[in-house]
């Protein structure tokens, strides 16, 4: 019986990849069989380098994806220089911490622009060759915060709460023609977007008293659910946003 979980012959492409939960989760793919478009506004060579250890192809695409002016070229050079795109990991993503009454539209928009404007076009971009050329999987990068308020995280918040809406709407619309198009949701992952958490004595506490499993998480966590919603065995799977979060929902 093949294994529904094997993604030897695919292309996928990998924002953000250049460490943290993006480079976790284009190892995963590799490590599953696919071949990598590792993106990043710093070139991710050590992602690469790492993905072409495990035998499969990489190649970095530099990008800022603070605007969608890299959106069509970044789809362009995956095919160009792997010869396809079957799954899309939109990951890239930053953050502003400030209270609500002090944030700043210039705080305000380039969260908005980074996580949601190009997660969108980029979905778009990939979309369209998806469709063309039989189907694909698509995997947008949600957060805790698509469910829940935070604290000092504003346009973070709204971003990824859009991530989730984002994520059904494009399901409904291309479930019919062969694209899935689902989303994790990180819960608390040691990386250096949540490293002021973790220095934050207080609210490090606070978080791990809520956590069930009772540590952070790891990049590597998510590799196992990337790996599942970029293959067959979610074929069946739409519009879904998958928390891999020790926890923390249920409590």
């Amino acid at each position: 019986m093949p294994n529904p979980f094997d993604l030897t012959g695919k292309v996928a492409v990998v924002t953000g990849a250049n460490t943290g939960i993006g480079q976790a989760i284009a190892l995963a793919l590799a490590e599953a069989g696919a071949d990598v478009a590792c993106v990043g506004r710093t070139p991710a060579e050590e992602t690469v380098a790492k993905v072409r250890a495990l035998g499969r192809r990489a190649e970095i695409v530099s990008a800022d994806l603070s605007t969608i002016e890299p959106v069509q070229r970044i789809v362009d050079e995956a095919v160009e220089k792997l010869g396809g795109l079957d799954i899309l990991v939109n990951n890239a993503g930053i953050i502003r911490r400030a209270d609500a009454v002090d944030f700043t539209e210039e705080d305000w928009d380039a969260v908005v622009d980074t996580n949601l404007k190009s997660v969108f076009f980029l979905c778009q971009a990939a979309g369209k060759h998806m469709i063309a050329n039989g189907g694909g999987k698509i995997i947008n990068i949600a957060s805790m915060l698509t469910f829940q308020g935070g604290i000092r995280v504003p346009s973070y918040t709204a971003s990824k709460s859009g991530i989730g809406g984002l994520t059904k709407l494009l399901a409904n619309e291309w479930a019919t023609k062969g694209v899935n198009v689902n989303a994790i949701a990180p819960g608390y992952i040691a990386t250096n977007n949540t490293a002021a958490l973790q220095a934050d004595e207080v609210r490090n506490k606070a978080i791990l008293d809520r956590i069930p499993a009772g540590h952070w998480g790891n990049p590597s966590d998510l590799g196992g659910a990337a790996v599942f919603l970029a293959s067959g065995a979610a074929d069946y799977v739409q519009g879904h946003i998958l928390a891999v979060d020790g926890g923390w929902l249920a409590r």
